[in-house]
Parts: structure tokens; sequence; C-alpha cells
């Protein structure tokens, strides 16, 4: 497929997303979010990706959904295919259950739909001077990505509150110190950063990973006890796995595991 608003490139065993609207902020239009469905499509089907990464071209990671084409649709009739935000929405939630992890690195301004398409990663990478906000409230509108619902989650119900009431446009540094960022980096070292990152996990069981990350995001919704006991049930089932034999097999022999992801 021949992208327009996204560049695709497979760089060893990541898939990288560079969301590629500069001159609009990367904000996410129609065709942008079919390109992103379609990537993560051909991600999850290349048994050769560990990982995949969102970034953005220019100055901005994502300054949110093109404000154009929710207003086109005002008044108009919506089914499954035309509806734009419920497009966005059935894709981010592609992207919160991947199998496979996924790494947001915030080259710049982050801001309402692109906060919750960040919400959506398992890993941020910022560059120093990237910042992040809701930004909804600046222009009257109301979150439909996470914003309300997720965002709490990451950050704390008071501070989620702060940004969603004020649109105030945070410094990576601080959004660090509020959980939301993994690690700020130079802005010139962030893709470097975020590639050793993505071949640290490439080396890992893709298996083991995809299992950690469902039972790491259920946990979120379930009592400790029923946490515990469904990560012991899905452990008994690992265990039949190649890739724990191969783990531990490798530990034995002294040397660097091959994993398969079986």
């Amino acid at each position: 497929m021949g992208y327009q608003h996204i560049i695709y490139e497979k760089r060893d065993q990541a898939g990288w997303v560079y969301l590629n609207r500069e001159r609009d902020m990367n904000s996410i239009s129609a065709i942008m979010i079919a390109e992103l469905a379609n990537a993560l499509a051909t991600t999850e089907e290349d048994n050769d990706i560990r990982a995949l990464i969102l970034t953005g071209k220019g100055k901005a990671f994502c300054a949110g959904a093109d404000l154009k084409e929710v207003l086109s649709g005002f008044g108009a009739k919506k089914g499954p295919e035309t509806d734009y935000l419920e497009r966005i929405r059935v894709v981010f939630s592609k992207l919160r259950h991947f199998s496979k992890p996924v790494i947001a690195a915030l080259n710049g301004l982050t801001l309402a739909g692109g906060l919750e398409l960040a919400m959506c990663c398992d890993i941020v990478i910022a560059a120093e001077n990237a910042k992040i906000g809701d930004a909804h409230s600046n222009f009257g509108v109301f979150p439909g990505g996470g914003g309300t619902a997720v965002l709490p989650r990451k950050v704390g119900l008071n501070r989620a509150k702060y940004l969603l009431f004020t649109g105030d446009f945070i410094p990576a540094a601080e959004m660090k110190d509020y959980g939301f960022v993994n690690k700020v980096v130079p802005d010139r070292e962030l893709e470097k950063t975020v590639d050793a990152l993505a071949r640290k996990i490439a080396a890992k069981s893709p298996l083991g990973l995809k299992l950690m990350k469902q039972m790491a995001n259920q946990s979120l919704d379930q009592v400790e006890e029923t946490a515990l006991t469904q990560e012991f049930l899905t452990l008994r089932d690992y265990m039949r796995s190649y890739d724990m034999e191969e783990g531990l097999k490798a530990f034995r022999e002294k040397r660097k595991p091959e994993f398969k992801g079986y």
C-alpha cells in the first residue's frame, strides 16, 4: 500500500510509523487513520517484527484530530465506514490491545488526540523539547480517545483534571514526573535511543512479552487475587512453550537465547 499521510519502514525487527503531515502538525486525518490501520495489520502479520514505534515528522508528534474533518461530520449521515471519529476509536482500540510492544517517540508537540494516541502505547520516550497536553478544552472540544477514561489511570486523577481543565502544554520532563513519560532524551538522540530500546525488546520472547502485556493491562480492571490467579494460570500455559524451554536451556548453556514466539 502506498501511503500519503504516514511513512512506514521496517528497520531490523521493528516497524516504524512516522506521522507525516508536517504542515498540519501531523493532525489525524481520515486518510491517516486508514493508513495507520493498514500499518498495524502489516506489523501484526509480520512475525519478524517484534516491536512497533510511532513518531512524527517535523515539530509535532501529533496535534490531535483534524478539526476540519470533525467539523465536516456535523449533520452528516454516519455509518461504520464513514464516521471519522468512530474510525479513530476503532484504530486506537486496536493499538491499545496490539499484541506487540508499542513505543511512542514524542518528537514535539503532543496534544489532544495526539496525547490520546500516545496513551495507546506501552512505553513513551520523549525529546527534551516535546510539550504534552490535553488541549481539548482550548477549543470547547470533548475528548473521545481516552482523555477522561485513560488519562487519570496514567497520571492520577488530580493531574489528569489539571491537564483536562487548563489545556496547558506541559514540558516532557514534567510529564516524566507525572509518570506518563518513561524517559526524556536530547532531541537529536530520540531515534537512536528508541532504536536501541526496540533492539533490546526484539531480543526477548515475543510470546512472553505478548502475555505480559495482556496480563498487565487486564490487571487494572481486576482485584489483586483475581489478577494473581490469572497470572499463575498463564504461567502454567507458558511453561509448555518453546520460548520458555529455549530460555532455560540458554541459561544452562551460558549463551543468548534464540526465541521464536511460540
